[in-house]
């Protein structure tokens, strides 16, 4: 398993614009802890607060996740990303991957979507987090079948199958009844 470099990233984007872990911390509504946690790659992180760290820093969500930009064209063949994040879903105590995200987009300067495949795996725990944040999401189910509670809805959506939602209505995604995997488009505005 690669390591992930989303901790390095944050500290040196945060550093690069003069802001202190508690400033960050508080303009993300994250606690302090958990900033100095991720920086210090102790957990994997979770999609929610790296997306308000994101906009706290003014940046897209793949900064956290590319290596090196590109201005032409990204091509990745059969879906075969090389740049792979692992996110504990929800729970920012665990230490276990239950989303494994394959950037699409990887290196792409100044895209507006954040393309990935994501191979989800049943959670520890039926204790579900929503959360919410500004932009919309579109998933389209590979194989297995993922679960999305979204506000007071939920949705089984199964292999063929599609979701489109606005990601500031309060919402989580996991694994229905063993592993999935699915193609995830992301738009957060910065």
């Amino acid at each position: 398993m690669p390591d992930n470099q989303v901790g390095e990233k944050i500290r040196q984007l945060r550093e690069s614009k003069n802001i202190s872990i508690e400033e960050l911390a508080e303009k993300s509504q994250i606690s302090v802890d958990l900033v100095e946690r991720l920086e210090g790659n102790a957990v994997i992180p979770s999609l929610s607060p790296l997306l308000k760290i994101a906009k706290v820093l003014d940046v897209r969500l793949g900064t956290f996740l590319d290596d090196a930009p590109q201005t032409g064209p990204v091509v990745v063949k059969s879906g075969k990303s090389e740049n792979v994040t692992r996110f504990s879903g929800k729970n920012s105590n665990l230490k276990d991957s239950t989303l494994d995200f394959y950037s699409l987009a990887s290196g792409k300067t100044d895209r507006h979507m954040e393309p990935f495949l994501i191979d989800v795996h049943p959670p520890e725990t039926e204790d579900y987090q929503l959360s919410s944040h500004e932009g919309e999401e579109f998933i389209f189910v590979m194989n297995g079948e993922i679960e999305v509670l979204y506000g007071k809805e939920t949705y089984l959506v199964s292999e063929g199958d599609s979701i489109y939602y606005d990601s500031v209505v309060p919402h989580d995604l996991h694994a229905h009844g063993g592993d999935a995997k699915i193609l995830a488009v992301v738009y957060t505005p910065i």
